[in-house]
């Protein structure tokens, strides 16, 4: 019996020992039968057929005594109308879509044109005030103003005025005037540019060239507006373009005064497509903008970043 009893530990002993050696294969097949059903489920989820969906939740709605039921309406994924072409706001006969705050269609051309409107307005109101304070001191007629692509150009005719026949000393005149402009300019964000030229009568003495001499006429006014009048160095900078840009291609004596000169250039800070506009706005040859009935959805157009201004020509050896 002993014997029998000690073999029958010994089978028992060993079933218990087989039992354990291959439970992991109940938990491997639990683990695989969750990741089956878990992957069903994301399967199903993602292949949401409508009309069953609509008709499960009007059974569980009468299920529930509640007779109309509630479905929310979404799109069929956030991709829904990508790619999709809006509608010609010409074919409609209108101007198309309009901002309701700021008044500007959505169509990219009209948008354009009525920024380019409310800039020119807003550079024209930067001219009037500098006007209105020239007129003050008795300098209205000094100073010529010019908006084109670039923003406002203030131009200041060195016709001994500002500046005597080859040099850069700031004339007594000249002061007058930076001191009348310069807190219009200070209370505007736009960037600021000096421009100094000369004609083309060739210099002797302190400058080798004219190239050199209309720098340091922009130089001398860059430094009245921020050392004397306080408008911020990051603000402003100064050019010299010799004789390359005159404004009278001429040899008369007005012609030769009215090219020495030096330009305060206000930067408009709208992208190229509005500020292409801006001569045409204010010539008056830009057809204006109609205002449109404003949609359900509307669009704003938001300008670009303004661009960095052109670099300063190549010199050469020729100019005044």
């Amino acid at each position: 019996m002993s014997s029998g009893g000690h073999g029958g530990r010994k089978r028992g002993g060993h079933e218990e020992e087989h039992e354990n050696h291959e439970r992991w294969a109940v938990s491997y097949a639990d683990m695989m039968t969750v990741l089956c059903a878990l992957f069903i489920v994301l399967y199903a989820m993602s292949q949401v057929d409508e009309v069953k969906y609509e008709a499960l939740a009007q059974s569980l709605a009468e299920g529930f005594n509640n007779k109309s039921a509630s479905v929310l309406d979404g799109s069929a994924g956030v991709m829904k109308d990508a790619g999709a072409v809006p509608s010609s706001p010409q074919a409609n006969g209108d101007a198309g879509p309009v901002d309701p705050v700021t008044a500007i269609p959505a169509d990219p051309a009209a948008a354009d044109l009525a920024m380019a409107q409310q800039e020119a307005t807003r550079l024209q109101d930067v001219q009037a005030q500098i006007e209105a304070r020239l007129a003050a001191v008795g300098m209205a007629d000094q100073v010529r103003y010019v908006i084109d692509e670039r923003g406002l150009v203030i131009g200041l005719v060195a016709n001994d005025v500002f500046f005597d026949s080859g040099s850069a000393a700031l004339q007594p005149a000249a002061d007058v005037v930076l001191d009348a402009a310069a807190p219009v300019l200070l209370a505007i964000p736009d960037r600021i540019s000096v421009e100094g030229h000369a004609n083309v009568v060739p210099v002797s003495g302190r400058y080798a060239t004219n190239w050199e001499l209309s720098a340091d006429r922009a130089t001398q006014v860059l430094r009245h507006l921020v050392e004397t009048d306080g408008l911020p160095g990051a603000r402003i900078s100064a050019t010299g373009y010799g004789d390359t840009r005159p404004l009278d291609p001429g040899d008369s004596p007005e012609a030769l005064a009215t090219n020495r000169r030096v330009d305060l250039v206000v930067h408009s800070p709208m992208p190229d497509t509005v500020r292409g506009l801006l001569p045409a706005v204010v010539d008056g040859t830009a057809l204006p903008v109609q205002p449109a009935v404003a949609p359900a959805a509307a669009v704003t157009a938001e300008p670009a970043a303004a661009p960095e201004p052109a670099a300063a020509p190549a010199a050469h050896d020729e100019g005044h």
